[in-house]
C-alpha cells in the first residue's frame, strides 16, 4: 500500500507541477494566434488524457504487485482467451483514439488552410539569413544576425536578445490573414515562430505554403529550426506585429525607399558614400564568412584583405559577388543585393583593410550586369 501510495502522490504531484512549468517555459506557449491558442488547447487535452491514463495503468500495476506478490503467498491464475476482457481493452483505446482524432484533424486543417488571405509574403532561406518579399508591394529586404560579433566572440556581456536579434525584422499587421510561401536559394532551413505557431521547412526547388493572423501586437522571436550549415544558430526570425493603420504607414514607407532606391541607381556615387553604404551591407551580409576584417576562414572562405586576385581583377570580382562560385558556399547575390547594395560592398572590399584600389563601382555598372 505504501508503494500505492507514493505513486499516487507522484502523479498529483505532477498535476500540480505543469502550471509551474508553464510559468517557466516548460510547455510550449499559448501564443498570439487562433490556431497557437487552438493547438496548445489540444496538447493540453491529449497531456491529461495521457496523465489519466499513465495513472490508471501503472496504478493497477502497482496495485498489483503489492497486493499479490509471492510474499503473501498469492497463486497466479491460468486462464485464456477471455472474450469479454479482449474486446474491452480493443474498444476502449479505438474509442480514446477517435476522441483524440477528431479535435486534432479539425485544427490540422485550420493550420493548412491559407486562402482567402490579405497579404502574400514570400520568405526565402539563405545560408544564414532570412530574405522577405512582400508580393505585389514592391518590398523587399534581407533579414541579418543583429547580435554584435563581439558577444559572439565573447569580447562583450550578452545582451538580453542574444542570438535572437535581427537587422531587419518582419513586419506584419493584425488582424489580418497573412499567407506564407516558403523556399529556400540553397540549402533546407525551417523558419519557427513559436508564438505564432508556425514551423515551416524552406526547401530548395519547392514552394511551402502557411499562414497567421496575429491578434495582439508586439515583437515575436524565432530561430532557423533545421540543421542548415556552419552559422546555423546565427540565423534567428524576428516578427514586429503592428496595428493595421502603423503597418500601412510603415509598408507606404518603405516603398518609397524602394523607389528612391532605384532612381539612385542611374546617379554617380561619391567612393565615400559608397564606402559608408558598403560596411553596413559587408557587416551584415558577408562578415560572417569573411570575417570582419576580411581574413576570411580558409578553405572555405578566403581572405579578401591582400587578395590579390580581387585587387588586380575587377570583372572577376563583380561576377563572384553577382553570380556566384558554382561548387564553393560563394552564393549569388544577384537576388539578394540591389545594385547599389552590389556596387558598395564590392567598392568596400575593394578599398579596405589596405587593398585600397581606388576605385568606386558605380550602381549603373551593376544594373547593366544584372540586366543581362
Amino acid at each position: 500500500m505504501r508503494t500505492l501510495l507514493v505513486w499516487m502522490a507522484g502523479s498529483l504531484g505532477l498535476a500540480l507541477g505543469v502550471p509551474l512549468a508553464m510559468a517557466n517555459g516548460w510547455n510550449m506557449p499559448v501564443g498570439v494566434t487562433d490556431v497557437s491558442r487552438e493547438i496548445h488547447s489540444l496538447h493540453m487535452t491529449i497531456f491529461w488524457i495521457c496523465v489519466i491514463i499513465g495513472v490508471v495503468v501503472f496504478g493497477v500495476m502497482f496495485y498489483s504487485l503489492f497486493r499479490f506478490r509471492r510474499s503473501k503467498g498469492a497463486k497466479s491464475a491460468h486462464f485464456h482467451e477471455n472474450t469479454t476482457v479482449e474486446v474491452i481493452w480493443t474498444a476502449v483505446p479505438l474509442l480514446i483514439l477517435v476522441g483524440m482524432a477528431v479535435p486534432a484533424t479539425a485544427t490540422l486543417k485550420k493550420m493548412y488552410d491559407a486562402s482567402d488571405a490579405e497579404l502574400d509574403v514570400m520568405i526565402i532561406g539563405q545560408q544564414w539569413r532570412w530574405r522577405y518579399e512582400y508580393l505585389g508591394e514592391d518590398v523587399a529586404f534581407t533579414s541579418n544576425l543583429g547580435t554584435p560579433r563581439d558577444q559572439i566572440r565573447g569580447a562583450e556581456a550578452r545582451g538580453e536578445h542574444y542570438l535572437l536579434e535581427v537587422d531587419e525584422p518582419l513586419v506584419l499587421p493584425i488582424n489580418r490573414k497573412v499567407r506564407f510561401l516558403m523556399t529556400s536559394d540553397d540549402v533546407i532551413h525551417s523558419w519557427w515562430v513559436p508564438e505564432l505557431a508556425v514551423k515551416q521547412d524552406t526547401i530548395p526547388g519547392f514552394v511551402n505554403e502557411n499562414w497567421v493572423r496575429i491578434n495582439e501586437p508586439g515583437i515575436y522571436r524565432g530561430q532557423c529550426a533545421e540543421l542548415c550549415g556552419m552559422d546555423h544558430g546565427f540565423m534567428p526570425v524576428v516578427v514586429h506585429a503592428m496595428e493595421e493603420e502603423d503597418f500601412d504607414a510603415w509598408l507606404a514607407e518603405r516603398k518609397e525607399a524602394a523607389e528612391q532606391e532605384a532612381m539612385g541607381v542611374d546617379r554617380e556615387w561619391e567612393l565615400a558614400e559608397l564606402m559608408e553604404r558598403g560596411e553596413g551591407v559587408y557587416g551584415s551580409i558577408c562578415a560572417s564568412c569573411h570575417q570582419a576584417e576580411g581574413q576570411g576562414s580558409p578553405p572555405a572562405f578566403p581572405a579578401l584583405a591582400g587578395n590579390q586576385r580581387l585587387i588586380d581583377d575587377l570583372e572577376w570580382h563583380l561576377d563572384t559577388v553577382i553570380n556566384g562560385v558554382s561548387g564553393t558556399a560563394m552564393p549569388a547575390f544577384r537576388s539578394t543585393l540591389n545594385p547599389v547594395e552590389i556596387a558598395a560592398v564590392v567598392t568596400w572590399t575593394r578599398n579596405a583593410w589596405g587593398n585600397d584600389t581606388g576605385e568606386a563601382v558605380q550602381p549603373a555598372d551593376v544594373a547593366e550586369r544584372l540586366a543581362q
